[in-house]
């Protein structure tokens, strides 16, 4: 059995949101159902829809960063109750008894990790995401939004959050206190990772194309703010960083970069360039430097980034939006015209 919530939906890879319904399965004894009060728009919920990634199955509702109030719970859910605020993030299912899941690595599932939407789940039907007015999902992926976090601005988190915590815990409990840190871009990621790596404790260094975002920058915690368009920005910096963290979809000049970092540095990416980057061997070698990749995190660490959060009054800077609008935060995503996330108030879906 199942019920039906009012949702947005793509229709085509080339189409406008239409207002429509998805359905919802009715609560297995481990589920927990979730009265959708925003959804933050994240930029790879635009690549997925518009066909950038791959083939998906159309019509499709993407949203992976969920915020709402739990409204029913399954006969064995014992951590959530009606009422309390709760978030759904980027996954919502895997094995639970693999290595990897047992480490707290669910996002790496050794036998299938079901992702929010556009993915097949575990009955075979496909994953719809919180671009709606509710969800069901099993209590395992469901994490609490702590009382100090709003739930617009804690939307956010659920992606952007989490795929910057992880890697700045990573890498900044490998450099030491007082690491020096840069964070490469300004937009929805690159400002959750200057507001976290600064509550850390690192000195943070914001690269960016321009200096439109230096005021915030700073406001957010950066000590320095600096033009890549600026060839003296790489000679100034030479060799002054521990962790350098892109942030950007684009094709980086990787032996650059990697001039910044001091002797044992690391380049950790969480952006998706467009095409295969050439790897400088040379750069990595003399000085011992590391290139990673980072993506997202488990259930457990993004339930100790919200509480970090809330503890450092950390929060996502949003514009908050009806579902009218929509089709234009993705045009402006695509434009790098918003400051710094958009949010859909999900009770305007249907109204």
């Amino acid at each position: 059995m199942t019920t039906t919530t009012p949702a947005l939906a793509m229709p085509s890879a080339d189409g406008r949101f239409e207002t429509t319904t998805v359905e919802r399965r009715d609560l297995r004894a481990d589920d927990v159902r979730i009265d959708v009060k925003f959804a933050g728009i994240c930029h790879s919920d635009i690549h997925t829809v518009r066909g950038e990634w791959g083939d998906i199955e159309y019509p499709l509702t993407p949203g992976h960063e969920i915020a709402g109030v739990v409204t029913e719970v399954g006969p064995d859910v014992s951590t959530y109750k009606v009422g309390d605020r709760v978030g759904v993030g980027c996954m919502v299912d895997s094995c639970g008894d693999c290595g990897q899941c047992a480490a707290g690595h669910e996002n790496f599932c050794e036998k299938k990790t079901v992702f929010t939407y556009g993915d097949t789940d575990v009955d075979g039907t496909t994953t719809q995401g919180g671009y709606s007015r509710e969800v069901v999902v099993t209590e395992r992926f469901v994490v609490r939004i702590p009382d100090g976090l709003g739930l617009d601005q804690a939307a956010p988190l659920l992606c952007a959050g989490i795929t910057l915590y992880t890697p700045l815990k990573r890498w900044l409990d490998h450099a030491g206190p007082d690491a020096k840190v840069a964070i490469v871009g300004m937009g929805g990621l690159g400002h959750m990772g200057v507001k976290i790596a600064a509550a850390m404790g690192a000195d943070v260094t914001v690269l960016s194309q321009g200096l439109s975002k230096e005021k915030d920058g700073r406001a957010f915690g950066a000590s320095d703010y600096r033009a890549t368009s600026d060839a003296g920005t790489f000679q100034d910096l030479a060799g002054a960083f521990d962790v350098i963290i892109s942030t950007i979809s684009a094709d980086l000049d990787l032996p650059q970069y990697l001039s910044l970092l001091k002797p044992f540095g690391a380049f950790v990416t969480v952006g998706l360039p467009p095409r295969p980057q050439q790897l400088p061997f040379g750069a990595l070698i003399q000085g011992d430097k590391t290139i990673a990749g980072s993506n997202i995190g488990g259930i457990a660490l993004t339930q100790e980034m919200l509480d970090f959060c809330a503890e450092h009054d950390i929060a996502a800077e949003i514009e908050t939006i009806g579902a009218d609008r929509v089709d234009e935060a993705y045009d402006r995503v695509v434009k790098s015209d918003v400051r710094y996330r958009f949010v859909i108030d999900t009770a305007t879906i249907g109204a």
